[in-house]
């Protein structure tokens, strides 16, 4: 990934450095066990727990003769390891120490980002309740549909996110996946109590049955859920650059003193936080479509899969990460503006409450049908010449012999409190 995105914790994760160490301590971890099963001298365990250490210049350099990295790896720990060397990988194959690994480096990243989630919940929450009451014009197509509050949709996106938290703690379950079977899976040459002993070192689960590898169904679902995630982001991206529009700007993204929105025009304000993980969110959901491609391999193994991945399992991780943090930032810095909110409110002079003028006139006798055609009328008059609804309600004739003036008055009412938002909050925001 580009240093633009990356946020060094996350990244290191997936250094050469750190796969190395991993694969390191599976190796030590299947010797010791091997050892305590009588397969392997005690001293040989010893001595690659005290011994075994690589450098990843030489494994570079190996790998290009082997054009085979785990081998370069095997050959360039084995020196440093000497004699007991032998021991070393006795038993395994290649698939057991990648994809266990892989498992581990999968984890490592999904306890961040589920770190960073957690941050965004609480931010969310604070933010909703803060603006709990702050009134506001819903729309629905784009178009003014009903009040809600400020506090309400940002509700909508707690819950949302809590659910992704949900999700993603069950795909770094999935994953977190030690398989140690040998070649193709039968466990042939490796005594099965290795992989029940090195995942319970490791705090990872048995796979039920590998091939020769981790079936792949299990990342797919990780980045599937990655790829929800990266969508939750983009819709609360898409709303800020909705509600940040000159016409509108009920919020805006924080824009610093020395901040410049445009090479040409020094007026611009532009959301370019919010435009960036709109972005960020396609890269991410790119990583959907080859994890489930993943899934289908040759027999008990090909490595179809491991280009792919060796790509796309570093950069989609921390991409998600660094737009995990950036939406943090937009929601704690943040401008709302409630007296647009209101204005914006107001703009088509009460035609918001035209579904409670058809309710009333139904209770009034009418058909539905009856009050929807007069209610719509009026709308549309009102939509067409600029007016105030009332104004037009007021003057007809028809809708005065069922409903008076003050009646209207009272639903037509600009101060606007909706009686359930305590409700949703105190039942559904926790």
């Amino acid at each position: 990934m580009i240093p633009r995105y990356n946020r060094p914790k996350i990244e290191n994760i997936w250094t050469l450095e750190n796969k190395f160490k991993i694969w390191t301590e599976i190796e030590i971890l299947i010797a010791e066990k091997l050892s305590d099963i009588g397969v392997i001298p005690k001293i040989a365990a010893k001595e690659i727990r005290k011994k075994a250490k690589f450098n990843v210049d030489e494994i570079n350099a190996l790998e290009k003769q082997t054009r085979h990295d785990v081998n370069a790896y095997i050959d360039n720990i084995s020196k440093y390891i000497g004699k007991q060397s032998k021991y070393f990988h006795h038993g395994v194959t290649s698939s057991d120490i990648i994809d266990t690994g892989f498992s581990i480096q999968l984890k490592q990243t999904g306890e961040i980002i589920t770190k960073e989630l957690k941050i965004l919940l609480k931010n969310l929450k604070s933010k909703s309740l803060k603006y709990k009451n702050t009134t506001m014009i819903g729309r629905s197509h784009g178009i003014h549909a009903e009040p809600i509050t400020f506090g309400l949709k940002l509700a909508s996106f707690y819950n949302e996110f809590k659910r992704n938290l949900k999700r993603l703690e069950l795909a770094i379950g999935e994953i977190s996946i030690c398989s140690i079977s040998g070649p193709v899976g039968t466990y042939d040459s490796i005594d099965p109590g290795v992989e029940k002993y090195v995942a319970k070192k490791l705090k990872l689960k048995s796979e039920d049955v590998s091939t020769q590898i981790i079936p792949r169904d299990r990342h797919a679902f990780f980045f599937s859920v990655l790829g929800i995630i990266g969508s939750s982001i983009e819709r609360f991206a898409v709303e800020i650059r909705h509600l940040q529009k000159t016409e509108l700007l009920e919020v805006e993204e924080r824009f610093n003193p020395k901040q410049k929105g445009s090479s040409a025009m020094p007026h611009k304000r532009n959301p370019v936080l919010s435009e960036n993980l709109t972005g960020l969110a396609r890269y991410i959901r790119s990583a959907v479509i080859p994890s489930m491609e993943n899934i289908v391999l040759w027999h008990e193994r090909d490595i179809s899969h491991s280009s792919v991945e060796r790509i796309m399992a570093p950069d989609i991780t921390i991409v998600l990460d660094f737009a995990l943090s950036r939406l943090n930032e937009i929601v704690t810095t943040m401008k709302v503006y409630p007296e647009n909110m209101k204005k914006n409110l107001n703009l088509l002079g009460g035609l918001h409450n035209s579904q409670k003028l058809l309710l009333k006139l139904t209770k009034k006798g009418l058909s539905r049908q009856e009050a929807y055609s007069i209610v719509q009328k009026n709308a549309m008059d009102a939509w067409k010449n600029k007016k105030k609804f009332y104004e037009f309600l007021e003057n007809d004739k028809t809708l005065l012999k069922i409903i008076s003036k003050q009646e209207l008055k009272n639903i037509l009412k600009i101060d606007i409190k909706n009686s359930k938002i305590d409700w949703i909050f105190k039942n559904k925001v926790k």
